[in-house]
């Protein structure tokens, strides 16, 4: 999902990142003599941890696992600056199909990935705000923002093949992982969708160190895990579909910092999440361009915190 005049003002995009390293802990060595204390203290570390509830532990463990990452770009691919993003995946072929958003202008559109012509455009209804978008099978499914409607279309002419209603309290993103839908609403929320009935057949609240994260964007489906923009930040979340638990953070701040240093201070926020499967790629979408970035795992932010980069309070848009 993006930003714009009508829209969430001011709004919303080869890898196979490898685990970073954890450092050896040194063992502290006590003179001889010094027994007591050290079995003393063993004790009383024994004593907090068997008297601390079973799901403080799991958050202890959960909170120490997540890993961020930082990002290269490894390659840079045109992209009509006029398209106002919101969903975005590969096709194959080097091919993007995109859902692209604002009354009056949103479509439907496949595009060529190396130049970015558009090759087949259909245009919505002018009363239809695109969102997310996502391929199962011979079929696009599309999301709209601030109704339950969602468009069917067929994946070689884009041609509309149905519509469908779903329960999600509005339409941001859209994903699967090859059997079920994800859906997001721009709120904490990741729901699990029937393909055949669209009905929310599960759903969980998405958490990092106890705290929902608010505004869930554009999804994709990578590697096992759910992958979302969060609105109005440079963050993009890994999630956990089984919990709901944040696995990682990819910071995508200092690609913002460069392309405004390069005098693009127009940009709007990232959005759209592509990943191309057979050849380990992912793509995201920041205007004016589209990017392939590569992953390296970081240490953290260099200035603030995750909850200062990557959290929001709830947006209401209606």
């Amino acid at each position: 999902m993006s930003s714009g005049s009508v829209k969430k003002r001011p709004r919303r995009s080869s890898l196979q990142p490898s685990s970073p390293m954890a450092s050896p802990v040194s063992p502290t060595f006590w003179k001889k003599g010094s027994v007591l204390l050290p079995l003393f203290m063993v004790l009383c570390v024994l004593m907090l941890f068997f008297v601390t509830p079973n799901t403080s532990r799991k958050s202890m463990f959960e909170v120490s696992s997540t890993r961020i990452y930082s990002i290269e770009v490894v390659n840079e691919f045109p992209h009509d600056p006029n398209a106002f993003t919101q969903g975005l995946l590969y096709g194959g072929n080097d091919t993007l199909f995109e859902s692209t958003g604002l009354y009056h202008q949103s479509s439907v559109r496949k595009v060529v990935l190396q130049t970015g012509k558009v090759e087949i455009l259909h245009k919505m209804d002018s009363s239809y705000f695109g969102e997310g978008l996502t391929l199962l099978g011979e079929r696009l499914f599309q999301v709209t923002w601030l109704k339950k409607t969602g468009f069917i279309y067929d994946r070689y002419n884009l041609s509309k093949r149905g519509t469908f209603t779903h329960q999600m309290q509005d339409g941001w993103g859209l994903t699967t992982d090859g059997k079920i839908l994800f859906g997001s609403d721009g709120s904490s929320t990741l729901y699990q969708l029937d393909p055949k009935t669209f009905k929310v057949i599960g759903k969980g609240d998405v958490k990092y160190k106890g705290h929902d994260v608010y505004n869930i964007n554009e999804l994709e489906f990578i590697n096992g895990e759910v992958w979302a923009n969060i609105w109005q930040t440079d963050c993009i979340a890994r999630i956990s579909h089984k919990d709901g638990t944040v696995l990682g953070w990819i910071l995508l701040n200092e690609l913002r910092e460069n392309l405004i240093a390069a005098g693009n201070i127009q940009i709007d926020v990232l959005n759209g999440i592509a990943w191309d499967r057979e050849n380990n790629r992912l793509f995201g979408k920041l205007w004016p361009k589209l990017y392939e970035i590569k992953l390296h795992p970081s240490s953290g932010p260099s200035q603030g915190t995750i909850e200062q980069l990557c959290l929001r309070k709830p947006f209401r848009f209606v």
